[in-house]
């Protein structure tokens, strides 16, 4: 990769323009792109055809000259909008239940190098004083930019569909409990997996809704019609789609056919090669539509690191092959979250799913954008918004990343 000044981090150079690649914008995938970063913000996108020809450190006559830019060929790449993950449990060997500020910024670091440039602290299932601290720390993380908010996956969800949740330590969704868990994350509560059916379940996804907080419908022995009152009292998201809930029937289609029906639910899938065969992910994006998909990874503690043996809150999980798995007790065997980072879910969504570039671009980035409430600032490539890109190469593996103006992953030869 070719670079006609040294280019050290973007906010640090002033100006810093990336040439020559295929960008992913809103409106498409175009070829010959450039790409302008001042600062923290994009200030310029343009492709060949709407390129107004002029070489990034000159201006129309009358025009202030601009600053002096650093610029980086990237001939041969395609640059995409930094990942959003509203679903991850951990990375890097640390958790996001650990209520440790620095394991959760090992987790952070870790799916950022993978290219995701914003994120969502998923918790999992624990009694409430322990979830408390760690929304306490999570909250923390939030206030400071390294984290969207907070998403409490458990203890309201059904032990018929537990997974790998600790089912002693279920409970119904009682609504002073929910609030209880709201309180404690001081206002960065982004999203909280209920199971409808359970007592209270119905009562907890209005007041979810009441508050601004996502309410997803997961982990659930619900039926088709039960799931209908959920998305009817506010609900929104499907965790995982498929996973922890009953199989599509035809006799009783049960969650999944009422939440793929539905233009008020977004689905969240766990796009691994493991949790779902890819006509499954074909299905859904075709029967639910690409602007109502949202790849997550659900990845717990190992990912980014080797096979060997990790935990998931309090449960010992074994990974071998990069499948994770429940070791011990009433759930061994388990599927266990995943080893799964977001450029991979990227990458097998094109090559193995075929899917175009522009949709998958959709899932990882714009739909998880909006449903967070900060397309306004990230999501996609575009002037006034967050310079958080991801520059793949032909294979679709990363070779770099820009999260608010700043390498995490610099390019060979930057």
């Amino acid at each position: 990769m070719a670079q006609q000044q040294s280019a050290g981090r973007p906010s640090d150079a002033g100006r810093t323009v990336l040439t020559g690649a295929r960008i992913a914008r809103p409106s498409g995938v175009t070829d010959d792109g450039r790409i302008t970063i001042e600062g923290t913000r994009i200030t310029a996108v343009h492709s060949r055809g709407d390129d107004l020809g002029l070489p990034p450190d000159t201006a129309p006559e009358g025009d202030e000259r601009p600053a002096p830019a650093t610029v980086v060929d990237l001939t041969g790449h395609l640059v995409v909008p930094g990942f959003i993950d509203m679903h991850l449990h951990g990375g890097g060997g640390g958790s996001f239940s650990s209520a440790d500020p620095e394991e959760c910024l090992r987790v952070i670091d870790t799916h950022r190098r993978h290219g995701t440039t914003s994120m969502v602290g998923s918790t999992v299932t624990g009694d409430l004083d322990d979830l408390s601290r760690q929304a306490a720390v999570l909250a923390e993380l939030a206030q400071q930019g390294d984290l969207v908010g907070a998403h409490f996956e458990g203890p309201f969800i059904s032990p018929h569909r537990c997974g790998a949740h600790q089912p002693e330590l279920l409970r119904d969704p009682d609504p002073a409990a929910v609030r209880r868990l709201l309180d404690a994350a001081r206002g960065t509560a982004v999203m909280m997996t209920v199971a409808p059916e359970l007592p209270g379940g119905l009562d907890s996804v209005r007041l979810l809704a009441d508050a601004g907080v996502i309410a997803a419908i997961g982990h659930t022995d619900s039926s088709y019609e039960a799931t209908r009152q959920a998305i009817d009292a506010g609900a929104t998201v499907a965790t995982h789609l498929f996973n922890a809930m009953p199989a599509l029937g035809h006799r009783a289609p049960g969650p999944v056919a009422a939440l793929l029906e539905d233009d008020r639910i977004t689905v969240e899938l766990i796009n691994d090669g493991t949790h779902l065969h890819p006509a499954i992910v074909q299905m859904a994006v075709r029967e639910a539509g690409a602007d109502r998909v949202a790849f997550i990874t659900d990845a717990m503690g190992a990912a980014g690191m080797n096979d060997g043996t990790y935990y998931l809150g309090p449960m010992p999980v074994e990974v071998a092959d990069g499948v994770a798995r429940i070791s011990q007790g009433p759930t061994a065997g388990s599927i266990a979250g995943s080893t799964l980072t977001l450029d991979r879910a990227f990458k097998r969504a094109v090559t193995v799913d075929g899917l175009p570039v522009d949709q998958a671009v959709q899932m990882l980035s714009a739909n998880p954008a909006r449903l967070l409430g900060i397309a306004g600032r990230t999501g996609s490539l575009e002037a006034g918004k967050d310079a958080d890109l991801v520059v793949l190469d032909a294979a679709h593996d990363v070779v770099g990343v820009v999260r608010q103006g700043s390498w995490v992953v610099r390019p060979p030869g930057v």
